[in-house]
């Protein structure tokens, strides 16, 4: 889930409130009309703008769900129509019958408990005028009912939206936290566990970054251990990890930051190079194979070269986005500078005028 999903779902939640708000309104206008209570049959002005607007409001939006309405203003203009409407019959009612303001009240607080059942600001809006002109309707002689059957849904929906509030609250955080360990997650999968540098998805993905930048030459490094498997065999595994560890960091200390060190395969790296040129290249090449060198790792299987731990190094330019023409260059560089007697760097295009 990110940030734009999160809105997305808040604003399908407000997009269901208003339609089941509005289709609330025009029923109860409907079983007004064709099912008065007490036998009254008036179509007032009132009911008529409600039902009207509801449903014209309500095809709008389903036409147009991003466009978005305010919610208040529908609310306290709705409150207000019924609250009218309320007036106008309960003058009709003969004899004065409080019981018709109660039920009326309560139809109204139906209909704002069930749309905005956590949103405390639209149900008062549309339920305070109705509330208002029941009380000045019948004198406050009852004033006590009506503000029982006022406070009671009001407290309920209070409550609901402090739940709620909470609940969003807790979701968000949560949200966050799974958004950061999927972050974690993602750089983690990106990384050789070992040495800590890129593997082939990190490298897929800062290479594409790369070159969508499209700026300055790069070259492409191919960096080899020479006689590694001996290592191994004769010094072990664990030996063999401590080597690469130290090896990988010799390459990433050599190089600059903004260049891209990746374990390629079991003993072998790859460093991207970026906006360099030929002769900047070689001098990187000759400062990482130096470098591993002058980390004095014993290797008595490595004695046709050194007595320590060396490496080879292949060279090859990055033409446009051709990285595996440069990965196949930069091999064909590498292999030959191994039968050229290892601990050694070669780029393509000495072979290619050689």
């Amino acid at each position: 889930m990110t940030a734009h999903t999160w809105r997305s779902l808040k604003n399908k939640k407000y997009q269901l409130s208003l339609r089941l708000f509005l289709f609330l309104n025009l029923a109860s206008t409907i079983f007004s009309t064709l099912s008065p209570l007490y036998s009254v049959r008036t179509l007032t002005i009132p009911v008529c703008l409600i039902s009207l607007g509801s449903a014209g409001v309500l095809l709008w939006h389903w036409k147009y769900p991003h466009k978005k309405i305010n919610i208040d203003a529908i609310s306290i203009a709705s409150g207000c129509l019924w609250a009218w409407h309320v007036a106008i019959k309960y003058a009709q009612v003969q004899p004065l019958d409080f019981s018709y303001l109660v039920i009326a009240l309560l139809s109204v607080l139906f209909i704002g408990t069930i749309s905005f059942s956590d949103n405390v600001r639209a149900f008062t809006l549309h339920s305070l005028p109705i509330f208002l002109t029941s009380l000045w309707l019948n004198d406050g002689e009852q004033w006590m009912r009506m503000v029982y059957c006022f406070a009671l849904p009001m407290v309920g929906i209070t409550i609901q939206h402090a739940i709620q509030k909470r609940n969003d609250s807790f979701a968000q955080s949560l949200m966050y936290k799974l958004l950061e360990e999927r972050e974690t997650l993602n750089d983690l999968s990106m990384l050789d566990p070992l040495t800590g540098l890129y593997n082939r998805r990190g490298l897929k993905n800062r290479l594409d970054t790369l070159l969508a930048l499209g700026t300055g030459q790069h070259f492409v490094l191919l960096i080899d251990i020479d006689h590694f498997k001996a290592y191994n065999d004769h010094y072990g595994h664990m030996m063999g990890d401590q080597a690469l560890i130290r090896v990988s960091a010799a390459v990433r200390d050599a190089v600059r930051s903004r260049d891209i060190v990746t374990r390629f395969g079991g003993e072998e790296f790859m460093v991207l190079l970026t906006s360099v040129d030929a002769t900047q290249a070689q001098q990187k090449a000759e400062r990482i194979r130096q470098q591993v060198y002058d980390l004095k790792i014993p290797h008595m299987f490595n004695e046709s070269v050194a007595t320590n731990v060396t490496v080879s190094i292949g060279i090859a330019a990055l033409e446009g986005d051709a990285i595996d023409s440069a990965l196949e260059n930069a091999d064909k560089a590498l292999y030959e500078a191994k039968h050229l007697g290892r601990n050694n760097i070669l780029s393509s295009d000495e072979m290619r005028f050689a």
